[in-house]
């Protein structure tokens, strides 16, 4: 069985795959390809939210026989329109995807959806992000060592330590880490508990919340996607103010406390890109140069968490300018 188109009503669905789109561009169309190719023994429906397109989205879509629902611009967020996508869905799991997110393999999907349904109590699953084979050494670097620290195979995670979970931020920071951009949820919990309503992190958000509601989480290392972003200077900046801005909204931490402390983190970062550009065999000019440049970025990255967890003391109108999400959504996908 595969992907089947979803105007049999009557057919049984496993995995509803679920992705909202905003000029999506021809990346859509490979994400799309790579998931109607995927190899099940189950059928699985795939549906999008399109929030405004001004490009073919929509048609890359539905000439794939893709179901397509339109809604204003101003109507998108991030738990919301994953909710309404989960709303419209009939699979036993929903499994979302961003537009820029492209499943690795063939099997990615059965397995996504293996790992979520191994034990009852998981209530939701992720796999790892790889980068694309243009990305920068470092953007490789980055995502290999993140992901690795979730486990080699299929891993459970829950709160088996109240009291570290209370105490340690670390610890709760594993534990409610997720995301949206390659994950597969139960419907029966997501029933109860659907995705918030929030500004960013609708993701971490919801597991933080499972977790503490006695749920385990699953990471799925066979469940791999492509994506990733090289981000400019003030890209960086702009995400990393969105991500220090929710942490602190939502989870209570602080990334950065002050202007010396963000300054060593990025010369910290810095000196870990530099080890990376030489153990991948750059010398000379090319070192130097590409080292430079991620001194720029890493500054970049700790200024935006130092000024998104001050975020409290700017005006709405400065908080909208350096938010990459808020400018996005207005204008770009999402």
């Amino acid at each position: 069985m595969a992907f089947i188109n979803t105007s049999s009503p009557t057919s049984p669905v496993r995995a509803s795959v679920l992705i909202p789109v905003k000029n999506g561009g021809a990346l859509l169309g490979e994400v799309l390809d790579a998931v109607l190719a995927q190899e099940t023994d189950w059928p699985f429906e795939v549906l999008i939210i399109d929030s405004g397109s001004s490009d073919d989205s929509v048609q890359i879509a539905r000439s794939r026989g893709v179901k397509v629902t339109t809604i204003p611009p101003k109507d998108f967020s991030h738990g919301g329109t994953r909710n309404l996508l989960g709303q419209q869905s009939r699979g036993d799991f929903l499994v979302y995807l961003t537009q820029d997110a492209k499943p690795a393999t063939r099997h990615w999907l059965a397995k996504l959806v293996d790992g979520c349904a191994s034990d009852p109590s998981v209530a939701g699953a992720f796999g790892p992000h790889l980068a694309y084979p243009s990305a920068r050494h470092v953007t490789h670097r980055e995502l290999v060592e993140h992901f690795s620290g979730f486990g080699a195979t299929l891993t459970l995670s829950r709160i088996d330590d109240q009291d570290r979970f209370d105490s340690d931020p670390g610890y709760r920071q594993y534990l409610h880490f997720f995301s949206s951009n390659n994950s597969c949820l139960r419907r029966s919990v997501w029933e109860h508990i659907p995705l918030p309503d929030v500004a960013f992190a609708e993701d971490q958000t919801w597991a933080l919340e499972v977790v503490k509601a006695g749920y385990a989480k699953a990471f799925v290392p066979e469940a791999a996607v492509f994506h990733s972003h090289d981000f400019g200077v003030w890209e960086t900046f702009q995400r990393n103010f969105d991500e220090a801005r929710s942490f602190e909204r939502y989870f209570g931490y602080k990334l950065q406390t002050g202007v010396v402390g963000a300054m060593r983190s990025s010369a910290m970062l810095a000196r870990r890109d530099y080890s990376w550009l030489r153990a991948a065999g750059l010398s000379g000019w090319r070192l130097v140069k590409n080292s430079a440049y991620m001194v720029g970025i890493e500054f970049a990255r700790t200024a935006g968490q130092l000024l998104g967890t001050r975020h409290q003391t700017l005006p709405a109108w400065l908080q909208r300018r350096v938010s990459r999400d808020q400018q996005m959504q207005s204008k770009g996908s999402t």
